[in-house]
């Protein structure tokens, strides 16, 4: 099974911005969708964006759209995601994982890890 490391969150004025990095290790990760979710306090998990394995298509939740950017290096065996614009509604811990498939807003195995925080101040 493949571990998954995010980093990169950190505390943000609204309307600036963070890169955040998703390291694989264990296995490569090239053949997989890979997304991006997010869980902020008293919410459940939800989709945020999606690449495919070549990453050639991306997906987006309808809140990020315009905002984020979702983009692979397979040599790296990492995804990142880009968000610019940033608002307190963002404000989450950001979690990585492989897809169940292209077009699949959900995770392939229900196992986490650590995150990474996200806040946006007003």
């Amino acid at each position: 099974q493949v571990q998954l490391v995010e980093s990169g969150g950190g505390l943000v004025q609204a309307g600036g911005s963070l890169r955040l990095s998703c390291a694989a290790s264990g296995r490569t990760i090239s053949s997989y969708a890979m997304g991006w979710f997010r869980q902020a306090p008293g919410k459940e998990r939800e989709f945020v964006a999606a690449i495919s394995w070549g990453g050639s298509s991306t997906d987006y939740a309808d809140s990020v759209k315009g905002r984020f950017t979702i983009s692979r290096d397979n040599a790296k065996n990492t995804v990142y995601l880009q968000m610019n614009s940033l608002k307190p509604e963002d404000t989450a811990v950001y979690y990585c994982n492989t897809l169940k498939a292209w077009g699949k807003r959900a995770p392939m195995y229900d196992y986490w890890g650590q995150g990474t925080q996200v806040t946006v101040s007003s």
